[in-house]
């Protein structure tokens, strides 16, 4: 098992797709690394060699933020908003979409459960 950024990557998979697994890398970013690294991208994990994943960890820990150090640069953002009082920070805080979304129906996933009124009629 490749242990790329603390992340285990998954050996029965390709490359391309292993990467993928390491918070802040998406497809095409496990594309761009695998041409960097001159690696195939349908190649196994379990079919890279020591030097191949050593290749990786320079290419992703030199020119990508990812893990622990991007989650820590996305909460300090919202911390930040969230002080500046502005409309976004708002939303965060009150745990609604940020986006522009309707909240009228739908937004759940934001609000969580719905909330029963006792007595309300409509």
């Amino acid at each position: 098992m490749a242990r790329i950024a603390g992340v285990n990557i998954p050996t029965s998979k390709k490359v391309s797709i292993g990467l993928t697994y390491i918070h802040g890398i998406g497809q095409q970013t496990a594309t761009d690394i695998c041409e960097r690294a001159s690696i195939e991208k349908d190649k196994r994990v379990n079919e890279l060699l020591e030097t191949e994943i050593i290749k990786i960890r320079e290419i992703i820990d030199n020119n990508y933020r990812v893990e622990g150090e991007l989650r820590r640069e996305v909460s300090t953002n919202i911390k930040r908003l969230m002080d500046l009082g502005n409309y976004r920070g708002l939303r965060h805080r009150r745990g609604l979409p940020v986006r522009g979304q309707r909240t009228h129906t739908n937004a759940r996933t934001r609000k969580g459960p719905t909330k029963t009124i006792a007595g309300k009629k409509k």
